[in-house]
């Protein structure tokens, strides 16, 4: 008896079809990506944002898969640092939104326009300008004021549970404004110059947060108030270092925004 043929490809793709597109519709469907906002205080460690930890945070929140848009505030700034010279520069003004666009490569917008309702995170890089511009920290210590819209986006994002990160000085702004926030700057001590702003833990146990030691390479997670942060630039250390310490602070960011 021969053995019968087989039917014609054509025949066997016609019956598989219905079970083909059951299962490419069945399938879980693609999450969309974390959408994350990144608020700067201008361009520079002493007047304005940490360029360094700034570039960390995008090049992490990028590998990430996120989409980030940038805002900053548009204010003037508290004053202006000649970098190479690390004093003020006299007679000269400039404004926090317009050198925050150098970050940026341009793309930016003025803080008043970010909501809770088109991010799922928020991320604060440091330098002074966390200290200056968004806050009066710099000048106050405890009785610092901070930005009004500052103020709101990091309630906002409280409130609506989304979670927010922050590096180097920059959690003192959560520690002024999330009352009992768990944050960390590092270490609480100097320990002969690796730590220059360690007195920066007992200002923010002032402001009513509360801080945890934590290494130059760690993130604190605070998982109540879903608030994320790391030393960054607040350690004497190798730029490597800060950077995986960076992206310990922006892989929890992202994890916590379930994305």
């Amino acid at each position: 008896m021969l053995a019968s043929r087989p039917p014609p490809l054509r025949t066997v793709l016609r019956w598989a079809a219905p079970f083909l597109r059951a299962s490419f519709h069945s399938s879980a469907p693609r999450l969309r990506p974390a959408r994350v906002a990144v608020v700067l205080s201008g361009c520079g460690v002493y007047d304005g944002t940490e360029i360094h930890e700034a570039s960390a945070i995008l090049v992490h929140l990028s590998r990430g898969g996120a989409k980030v848009q940038m805002y900053a505030p548009d204010v003037p700034q508290m004053h202006v640092v000649d970098h190479s010279k690390g004093q003020p520069a006299e007679a000269e003004s400039r404004n926090v939104l317009v050198e925050s666009a150098r970050i940026a490569r341009g793309k930016i917008a003025s803080l008043a326009k970010l909501t809770t309702a088109d991010h799922d995170a928020v991320i604060f890089p440091g330098g002074f300008g966390a200290a200056k511009n968004l806050s009066t920290f710099a000048v106050d210590g405890k009785d610092c004021k901070v930005n009004r819209e500052v103020e709101r986006v990091l309630k906002d994002f409280h409130k609506a549970g989304k979670p927010i990160g922050l590096c180097c000085i920059s959690p003192v702004l959560a520690a002024k404004v999330l009352s009992g926030a768990e944050v960390t700057v590092g270490h609480e001590d100097e320990e002969g110059g690796k730590w220059p702003y360690a007195g920066t833990a007992g200002a923010i146990k002032e402001l009513g947060g509360k801080h945890y030691v934590k290494e130059f390479y760690e993130a604190h997670v605070d998982t109540k108030n879903k608030v994320v942060t790391t030393p960054a630039f607040m350690c004497e250390t190798e730029l490597h270092h800060i950077f995986d310490g960076i992206g310990a602070m922006v892989k929890n960011v992202l994890k916590l925004t379930g994305k």
